[in-house]
């Protein structure tokens, strides 16, 4: 019967002492036995060879098998060793003084390895403490501590990376050409000097002397002024600083023309309020006006009606005056009391005065009422033309939404499709009897060409408005068509 990973086959005493392993996958060796380090307890091997697996072991110590379980796993017998606890991690790093100076050089922990993918990162294991002493073990651990958590900082003795040497600036070029310029122009007069100071020798000597420093001095400024790369650095910088101020020049008129454009679309938004504003008070002060003169019409209307009344009234009160008369008359008569005849002609003459002055007046009554009356009715006329005329503009408009509506569903949106679009030619052309009539007399004789009797088994009348398409007949298709 095999036996589990964890168990070995029974063996007849410990083992006897062997030279440690080979670390395993780049790892630092073991350290020795020493007051810092004690020897470990004797461990199992594990299922690697060549080396020890502590982190394969069970948790629990494994207590000794029984004679009759001993027995089982083989035929030699021999005690069972129980499994020793893991290695516990090096200690935290504690804060110790320097010894200072005495303790010597730190010296360099070893060369990490390579180690497999799944292993822990752990620091480098530190050497033994008898050979580095515990202050300067202690440091290293420290150290190693302090680049595990932040990074590995700059070893001593490491040379410090170099930058590269910046390019020279704008300012020190313009410095150097200012300076070489102005030695060029005090060596020019020198020259100038010299070549008319050549009698004088003394004098030439001096000049001479005076020129010298200066031309060492420009050659000197023109070293760098003659290299290349110094050249091409200064030229690639003048070039930045060139693209940098043109960006900055056309970001300075896109922002003008920005504002140019905000002010000009603020004062059409001004303009086109201050016409609605004008078109509100406009309408405002016609239907102001339009009630004043209805008003006015009613009580002029009014006062002819109530003076047409106060006739009527006046004519009743002279028709029951001359029958009162009358019956006045007939009731003296026969009494006996006949009055004379210039009485009755006075009393006629004054009813037929009253009755001409009435007369006279209901007429112009009357015409008072006639032209109040068409004055009301052209007024109405007027609001019911406007109503007749604001209910066909809206019809005009539903009209033209519907039309622009089936356009665009037939030639596609025109604020989508501008005029510079490669449909705009078969849109006018489409169109164009709309804005010509020959155009449209040209599409009307070639329609005409068509033409046949009605009762043309294959004819059929020309439709009046656009043939729309039908709807579609599954939902991938609509799909298909809100998409495009």
């Amino acid at each position: 019967m095999a036996l589990p990973p964890f168990f070995a086959p029974g063996r007849p005493g410990p083992p006897p002492p062997q030279p440690p392993p080979p670390a395993p996958f780049g790892c630092p060796p073991p350290p020795l036995p020493s007051p810092a380090f004690p020897p470990p307890l004797p461990q199992r091997p594990g299922p690697f060879p060549g080396a020890s697996a502590p982190f394969l072991q069970p948790p629990l110590a494994l207590q000794p098998r029984a004679s009759g379980e001993t027995s089982r796993g083989s035929s030699g017998g021999g005690a069972f060793y129980p499994v020793p606890p893991p290695p516990l991690p090096p200690p935290p790093p504690q804060c110790r003084p320097f010894l200072g100076t005495d303790a010597g050089e730190r010296p360099r922990p070893p060369p990490p390895g390579p180690g497999p993918p799944w292993s822990p990162r752990w620091p480098e294991a530190p050497p033994p403490s008898d050979v580095l002493g515990d202050a300067a073990l202690q440091r290293l651990r420290d150290r190693q501590w302090l680049e595990a958590v932040f990074g590995t900082p700059r070893r001593a003795g490491c040379p410090v990376p170099t930058r590269a040497p910046a390019g020279p600036s704008l300012g020190e070029v313009r410095a150097r050409l200012c300076g070489a310029l102005r030695l060029v122009r005090r060596l020019r007069d020198l020259g100038q000097a010299l070549r008319d100071a050549e009698a004088d020798g003394a004098a030439w000597a001096q000049l001479h002397a005076q020129a010298q420093p200066l031309r060492a001095e420009l050659a000197e400024r023109l070293q760098l002024l003659t290299q290349a790369a110094y050249v091409g650095e200064a030229r690639r910088r003048l070039e930045r600083v060139r693209r940098r101020r043109l960006r900055l020049r056309e970001r300075a008129r896109e922002r003008e023309a920005e504002r140019e454009a905000e002010a000009a679309r603020a004062a059409e938004r001004e303009q086109e309020i201050d016409r609605w504003r004008v078109k509100c008070v406009q309408e405002v002060e016609e239907k102001k006006r339009e009630q004043e003169l209805k008003a006015a019409a009613d009580g002029v209307l009014s006062e002819v009606r109530k003076k047409q009344a106060d006739t009527k009234r006046m004519v009743d009160i002279l028709r029951a005056l001359e029958k009162l008369r009358k019956l006045r008359k007939e009731a003296a008569a026969r009494k006996g009391v006949c009055p004379p005849a210039s009485a009755d002609e006075t009393f006629e003459h004054h009813l037929q005065r009253l009755r001409k002055l009435i007369k006279k007046r209901s007429e112009l009554y009357e015409a008072e009422e006639r032209a109040l009356r068409v004055m009301l009715e052209g007024e109405q006329e007027e609001e019911r033309k406007r109503e007749v005329e604001k209910k066909q503009r809206k019809e005009k408009e539903k009209i033209l939404l519907q039309k622009r509506e089936i356009e665009s569903k037939l030639f596609g949106d025109p604020d989508e499709f501008p005029l510079a679009h490669l449909l705009q030619p078969f849109r006018q052309y489409y169109l164009q009897a709309e804005h010509s009539l020959p155009a449209l007399i040209q599409i009307r004789h070639d329609w005409d060409q068509y033409l046949v009797p009605s009762d043309h088994p294959k004819g059929n009348s020309v439709p009046q408005g656009w043939v729309l398409p039908p709807l579609p007949s599954n939902d991938i298709w609509a799909t298909a068509i809100k998409l495009h």
